[in-house]
């Protein structure tokens, strides 16, 4: 294993009961706190991605904002947002999906992707898929090609990259 994959596994903790019992957060605040575990986590996405010809990363709110500008900055390309609704500014087109319990709404700018434009969607967390399905359709609809969907952890045994129409990647696995 990757010196920095184990370094990863170490600055993740264990929260139990949360936010609700039964539940293990895995919190990733220690890692944003470790300079050497969150420039590993970048360094790790930015081997993955380098000569992919990625021309964008679509980073959802809000821990995918943490990974997705140190990543953007990284490989010298644009930063794309999607938001819960009524935070961004401009005309957005959005998607509802659903959730264990009901369900939620993305948006994202109506001019932010260019037709062809090859983008990355970037969040802290796979679990259930529900969220990162929702962007790469946002960035479909817009006619962006989605060449995958990132994550810094993935919780496995919940399946959630067989509801994304993408392929995944994550830095660490649970």
């Amino acid at each position: 294993m990757d010196p920095r994959t184990e370094l990863l596994h170490q600055n993740i903790r264990d929260i139990p009961d949360f936010p609700k019992p039964g539940i293990i957060f895995k919190d990733i605040t220690p890692l944003l706190a470790s300079p050497e575990a969150f420039r590993a986590s970048i360094e790790l996405f930015a081997e993955h991605y380098r000569g992919m010809n990625i021309e964008g990363i679509v980073a959802v709110e809000s821990r995918g904002f943490l990974f997705g500008g140190a990543l953007a900055m990284e490989l010298g390309i644009p930063m794309l947002i999607v938001r819960k609704p009524g935070k961004l500014p401009a005309d957005t087109e959005s998607i509802e999906y659903e959730l264990e319990y009901g369900t939620d709404k993305l948006e994202i700018h109506k001019d932010a992707i260019k037709p062809g434009q090859r983008l990355v969607v970037l969040d802290d967390l796979l679990a259930t898929g529900g969220t990162a399905a929702a962007t790469a359709q946002l960035v479909k609809n817009q006619g962006g090609e989605v060449v995958e969907c990132a994550f810094a952890i993935e919780l496995a045994f919940l399946e959630g990259g067989k509801k994304i129409d993408a392929p995944c990647f994550s830095l660490i696995s649970f």
